[in-house]
């Protein structure tokens, strides 16, 4: 399939071999690891950072594998989850960053499209979760607003 912003065709890097049960390796039980995500979670640290440091300190290679549920569920269950999808928040932080540098650069045209392409993958992300539910109906993308919410 043809990339979106771009006329190249390619894929991603890698992918991850097919298991379907946890390796004997990994010896910790659903609690263990629900408790694991909850201090994480405390500590300020985003699900893709705890399923990190899960993998890299505590040796648990799928907590879908061994709970069941994803770490975003398990956060949104012991209401640990943010206001704003991680996916979204990282694009935000990407669109001010882009503003940023626009606003000491203004003959950067490249970088103006860039930006231009964020803020409709931005546009795209937010319809989608309207539709799904995690963002207010009433949500609206605007660059001041994404600076604030990334302060």
């Amino acid at each position: 399939m043809a990339r979106m912003h771009n006329s190249t065709k390619g894929k991603s890097g890698s992918t991850r071999p097919n298991i379907d049960s946890l390796p004997e390796w990994a010896e910790r039980d659903e609690d263990e690891i629900e408790e694991l995500i909850v201090k994480l979670a405390k500590q300020g640290y985003t699900s893709s950072e705890i399923g990190v440091e899960l993998r890299d300190q505590y040796g648990i290679p799928d907590v879908q594998l061994a709970t069941g549920k994803s770490i975003t569920d398990i956060m949104e269950d012991k209401d640990l989850g943010p206001d704003i999808p991680e996916g979204l928040m990282a694009l935000l932080e990407k669109a001010v960053n882009l503003n940023k540098h626009l606003n000491r650069n203004p003959k950067d045209i490249s970088n103006k499209r860039g930006l231009q392409l964020v803020e409709s993958k931005i546009r795209r992300l937010v319809k989608y979760y309207k539709k799904e539910g995690k963002l207010p109906e009433d949500w609206k993308y605007s660059i001041d607003k994404a600076e604030m919410l990334t302060q």
